[in-house]
C-alpha cells in the first residue's frame, strides 16, 4: 500500500492549493488586523488570536494575482512556524484530502513567474489539479 499524506487544502484566485495538516494550526474567519506601516504590501498586518500576536500574509499578493480589496471574506488559515504562528489570507477552505505519495508530480509547466517559485508540486484529482504550496517559500518576504 502506497504511503498517504493529507493536505487542508484552499482557493486563493483561481488556484487550489494544499499545506500538510501537521503545518496548519487552525482555520478561522477573518479578522481584524492592524496594518503595519512600511511593511511589505504582502503583509496584510498583524492579528490578536487569544492573546497571541500574529503576522497575516495576503497569499494572493505573495502569489502575484490580482488583489482583492474586500477582505470581508477572507479566511486565515493559522500555520506552525518555528518562530511562531503566521496567518495566510485565503479565499476559500476546502476539505482535507488524503492523497497517495506516488501519484505526487512535479509544478505544471503552465505555472510560471512567482507562484512557480511558491509551489513544490502537484497532485491531480478528479478535475482538478492540487498544487502544494511551499510553506517556508511562502512566508520569506521579497526584501
Amino acid at each position: 500500500m502506497a504511503a498517504q499524506s493529507s493536505y487542508c487544502t484552499f482557493r486563493v484566485g483561481p488556484l487550489y492549493l494544499g499545506v500538510e495538516v501537521h503545518r496548519v494550526q487552525e482555520v478561522i474567519r477573518a479578522q481584524r488586523m492592524t496594518r503595519i506601516p512600511g511593511a511589505s504590501d504582502v503583509v496584510r498586518g498583524l492579528m490578536n488570536l487569544r492573546g497571541q500576536i500574529v503576522t497575516a500574509l495576503d497569499l494572493r499578493r505573495r502569489l502575484n494575482l490580482a488583489t482583492q480589496e474586500s477582505t470581508d471574506k477572507l479566511m486565515n488559515v493559522v500555520i506552525r512556524t518555528s518562530d511562531g504562528p503566521v496567518s495566510l489570507l485565503v479565499n476559500e477552505i476546502g476539505d482535507v484530502l488524503v492523497v497517495d505519495n506516488d501519484q505526487f508530480e512535479p509544478p505544471p509547466e503552465t505555472l510560471q513567474g512567482i507562484p512557480r517559485e511558491l509551489i513544490c508540486g502537484s497532485f491531480k484529482l478528479d478535475g482538478r489539479l492540487l498544487l502544494v504550496l511551499n510553506l517556508d517559500s511562502a512566508m520569506k518576504l521579497a526584501s
